[in-house]
């Protein structure tokens, strides 16, 4: 369900419309709601039409007769579930089956608690309707955001030394290599035993122990930034064991320790801080008579290109989209022939008929809007139509509902859903119905209501009230206490419309009715702050005057 909002449409201008959607988290908090005087009439709704049982009474008129539950109740409150179990035979979960519900931080799915309560639904012999797989509310909006947030780049390291692999030149001459010391010494390795990786290393001949400067290799210079750390990386082995060498840096001299070499390639490195704008290394290897191979020297900086790239347009609309497709498939393919219709897109206008994106409605930090990043025109990359393609690809045997509210207070909205699914349809049958939320309060206009219904019949897909109440409590008084008055008047209004749905939406094409609760004292609407009574029965589960409304409503 949604916040309650007061809507008031250019067309139907001094009528007051109090509803809310169907989305926003259904809270039974079991809040105390005043005695009120039950089956009490002064208007058109007479009290002896309080007997008898919903399912029954309505089963000539729709087939399925709802109410929306949780599972908390359904599992812990023995009357709440005999009067669900006695009047319903089809129930919608308030919350369980929405993404927020289902869906963890890290994007892993858990379906405990929405499989507990389908298994209470089963076992009292219930029907439920999924509820719901795409909307802008109730979602992870964690996980979600984690999935267009700029992607972390990988730390580059720089090689800043030419020809550290000795793979340019030839014979014993190193492209970019100087031999300042022991020249002769100096040759390229080949083969497999004395090359690492490429066709040449750098083989050096030590013929006698001496100093580590007495045969000596250095490379060109190359830039540096003063009182930057470089190192320098490179495997070498020797022939026999008791190899040593070391390295130094120029023009400005530093050392590194002495290295004892293997008879096997290992690696080793050297860190040292630049005193120059130009440095070049040096390989000391005059220590010890034996042969060195060398290969895969290089020197690098500081690693540069870390920290984060920004998703493109198209990136961020595949991801989202991908993760759409994957909560629609499994979803409803985990409840394949136990769940057999679905919300498929929840809300999707705002009130003037518009699709809901970021351009017309500010979404809160905890809503998400799909077509946002998808896609809202009237074409191919549309999420509502993506959505019911997934749907129908997961399982096509199911029933696909699209869902809204104030569709009775705004003639724009609901012809925007009228050719919404026009539109879906003719891209390959995949809107199955209509369901029209219906938070209603006492003003709602009777007009308003017909053309609702006409309009949406028209369309010759199955139609659903799918959210029914109606709130007294219209001024969210801390202090409501409801009227004798106000009671008729909301089972008038009851009456009206299940009179309207009745007249102006054929048999074949009703789909059936959910009223958004059981009793007050469980209803979305009644808060601490807020009292109300807007459903069929009392805190006690008793009918109240509206129940009687809604059931002279199908005579």
């Amino acid at each position: 369900m949604k916040k309650i909002s007061k809507i008031l449409p250019a067309v139907m201008a001094g009528i007051l419309i109090v509803c809310g959607s169907s989305c926003k988290k259904a809270n039974y908090d079991n809040v105390e709601v005043p005695e009120i005087p039950l089956l009490t009439s002064t208007g058109n709704v007479k009290p002896a039409d309080s007997v008898g049982v919903l399912k029954t009474l309505t089963a000539s008129s729709f087939t399925n007769m709802g109410m929306a539950v949780t599972y908390g109740p359904m599992a812990s409150n023995a009357a709440f579930l005999a009067t669900v179990k006695t009047h319903a035979n089809n129930i919608t979960f308030g919350n369980e089956l929405k993404e927020g519900s289902v869906v963890a931080n890290n994007g892993t799915y858990n379906y405990t608690t929405a499989d507990a309560l389908y298994n209470i639904a089963s076992t009292n012999g219930l029907d439920v309707f999924g509820h719901t797989l795409v909307w802008h509310s109730q979602q992870n909006i964690t996980y979600l955001n984690s999935l267009i947030a700029p992607i972390a780049t990988t730390p580059v390291l720089t090689n800043v030394l030419a020809n550290g692999g000795f793979e340019a030149g030839s014979g014993s001459s190193f492209t970019n290599w100087s031999a300042y010391n022991g020249a002769t010494s100096f040759s390229s390795g080949s083969g497999a035993s004395e090359v690492r990786t490429g066709d040449r290393s750098l083989k050096v001949t030590v013929a006698a122990d001496g100093q580590a400067y007495s045969v000596q290799l250095a490379s060109d210079l190359f830039a540096t930034t003063m009182g930057t750390s470089y190192t320098m990386t490179f495997y070498i082995k020797a022939a026999t064991t008791g190899g040593k060498m070391r390295i130094s840096t120029g023009t400005t001299a530093q050392y590194s320790g002495d290295y004892n070499i293997t008879t096997v390639y290992a690696p080793y490195t050297f860190t040292f801080n630049a005193k120059d704008a130009q440095t070049r290394v040096l390989i000391d290897i005059g220590y010890s008579a034996n042969t060195y191979l060398i290969d895969d020297v290089t020197v690098t900086g500081p690693a540069s290109g870390s920290g984060s790239i920004e998703q493109t347009p198209a990136q961020k609309a595949t991801a989202i989209d991908n993760e759409m497709k994957r909560y629609i498939t499994t979803t409803m393919q985990h409840y394949t022939g136990k769940v057999k219709a679905w919300d498929v897109v929840n809300e999707p206008f705002i009130n003037n008929g518009a699709i809901r994106t970021n351009t017309n409605y500010t979404a809160p930090a905890n809503e998400f809007l799909y077509g946002q990043y998808i896609g809202c025109k009237y074409d191919a990359s549309n999420y509502i139509l993506k959505a019911f393609q997934y749907a129908k690809a997961a399982n096509a045997a199911a029933l696909r509902f699209i869902n809204d509210y104030n569709l009775e207070s705004s003639h724009a909205k609901t012809d925007s859903m009228a050719a919404l699914v026009t539109f879906i349809n003719k891209q390959g049958a995949l809107v199955d119905g209509i369901g029209t939320q219906m938070h209603l309060g006492l003003n709602a206009s009777h007009s308003g209501i017909d053309y609702m219904f006409k309009t949406l019949a028209a369309t010759g897909l199955k139609i659903r009230i799918s959210e029914l109440d109606v709130v007294l409590n219209s001024s969210k008084s801390a202090t409501y206490t409801p009227s004798v008055t106000g009671l008729n008047l909301q089972a008038d209004l009851y009456k009206y419309v299940i009179q309207s749905y009745l007249k102006n939406v054929p048999a074949a094409q009703r789909y059936g009715v959910t009223v958004w609760g059981v009793s007050d004292t469980d209803s979305w609407l009644n808060t601490a702050a807020t009292p109300d009574v807007p459903l069929l029965f009392d805190k006690n589960y008793k009918k109240k005057v509206a129940f009687a409304g809604f059931i002279q409503g199908l005579k």
